[in-house]
């Protein structure tokens, strides 16, 4: 997988390009899928099959072809329905979780890691590398509009305050539809590009809770009396749905148009190992919680006392497990889908700006025909989770995005 994602797809030149560029394109073209048979052959009939039944099938039926224990798989079968709406018996689901587990840090296939100082430190640090480059960068501008000329180029962006920034170059990191349906000006794309973007799965029902506490908890299954961390409050820890079947279940309600009955929470407790985020003797706990439904039938987001009314069900749970856990809670703050939409652009509050199936990847992703980072209007480039290969914090459609525009701006 790792050359597929690290390379933009080999998407067809559009109309409009020269004979030059259209050979160059069917020379880049053969290259890739040269490359890529190669790999495919050296990997033999058994193991490419192996590969493919993985990519496709459901979560449930991989897992359950490696696993025996009903509680492993459903702790491993969370990373195959995080952040979407599918079931562990969704076909493609098992994509997704290879997507989460071939990941690395360090050079360490799998695994998972804290940034101290909390997530928005990969961004200072990626802001600070690029001032050292030269790039000057300007916060709190909100974008109204992008600017076009002539119809079909990009001509920079109006801010919110009125200002103009003038750019023939524009790489978006918005969503795809936030982009183009919110921020272009109207009758300008294609109908049919304007069309596959509006149909496109932005569904999401996922909900993040950030906690302070006063105190660890503490899990009846360690049988341990003393407050400080331990093992069991480094990783991600999993509770309420003890196997596959109850995952699903979660995920029937939120079909129904509730939120699951029974949660499925991913809790991480990131202040036992970065002291940085929370003062001496308190933490700080994150739940990832599915599955909540973007318009619930039985009530609204809007409504303080429903949004109160789900996170003490989830609190409930988590004190089947640790009792005393909603005694130790100092204060908390809920993103629901909706929430995750308006405060942060995250359309249908989906996090990887549109579903992660198999109908949206690759050369499809955002929509056939333009999974190369190149748009209808000239000069305007996505470089978010919205384009290949998607959602995740490892920044391969900005960086291939990069080398799109570079390769283009170079271009005799």
């Amino acid at each position: 997988m790792d050359p597929l994602l690290d390379s933009p797809p080999p998407e067809t030149a559009q109309n409009g390009a020269s004979f030059n560029e259209r050979l160059k394109d069917k020379l880049r073209k053969s290259a890739f899928w040269a490359s890529f048979m190669r790999q495919a052959l050296s990997l033999g009939q058994k193991d490419l099959v192996d590969f493919m039944d993985l990519l496709l099938s459901p979560a449930s039926k991989v897992l359950n072809k490696w696993f025996e224990t009903d509680v492993l798989k459903a702790t491993l079968a969370t990373d195959a329905v995080i952040g979407s709406t599918a079931s562990v018996h969704t076909p493609g689901s098992g994509y997704v979780l290879l997507h989460h587990v071939m990941g690395e840090t360090d050079g360490e296939r799998g695994i998972w890691s804290y940034v101290e100082g909390g997530m928005g430190s990969v961004s200072s640090a990626i802001a600070n590398a690029a001032r050292e480059s030269g790039a000057h960068i300007v916060t709190s501008a909100e974008v109204s509009q992008l600017m076009i000329k002539d119809s079909d180029t990009v001509n920079g962006v109006l801010l919110a305050d009125g200002t103009e920034v003038l750019s023939p170059i524009v790489l978006s990191n918005a969503t795809p539809y936030k982009t183009f349906l919110e921020l272009v000006p109207n009758n300008t794309l294609p109908d049919d590009f304007t069309r596959a973007l509006k149909y496109s799965d932005y569904s999401s029902a996922t909900t993040k809770i950030n906690l302070a506490v006063d105190k660890l908890p503490q899990f009846q299954c360690c049988k341990l009396n003393h407050p400080d961390a331990g093992p069991q409050h480094v990783g991600t820890i999993h509770i309420g749905s003890e196997s596959m079947e109850e995952i699903d279940l979660a995920c029937q309600d939120a079909v129904n148009g509730v939120p699951s009955r029974r949660p499925v929470i991913e809790m991480t407790i990131p202040s036992v190992l970065d002291k940085t985020i929370s003062p001496p003797g308190k933490h700080v706990i994150n739940l990832f919680v599915q599955y909540t439904p973007y318009k619930p039938s039985d009530g609204s987001w809007g409504d303080s006392a429903y949004r109160e009314s789900f996170a003490q069900k989830c609190f409930s749970l988590i004190e089947e497990y640790a009792p005393g856990f909603s005694s130790s809670i100092i204060g908390y703050d809920m993103l629901t889908p909706p929430d995750l939409e308006r405060e942060i652009g995250l359309t249908g509050g989906n996090i990887f700006h549109g579903a992660m199936g198999l109908d949206s990847l690759f050369l499809m992703r955002p929509v056939k025909g333009w999974s190369s980072y190149r748009t209808p209007l000239q000069g305007l480039y996505l470089c978010g989770s919205g384009t290949h290969p998607g959602g995740g914090v490892m920044g391969a459609p900005g960086r291939n995005a990069a080398h799109v525009v570079l390769q283009d701006v170079e271009k005799p």
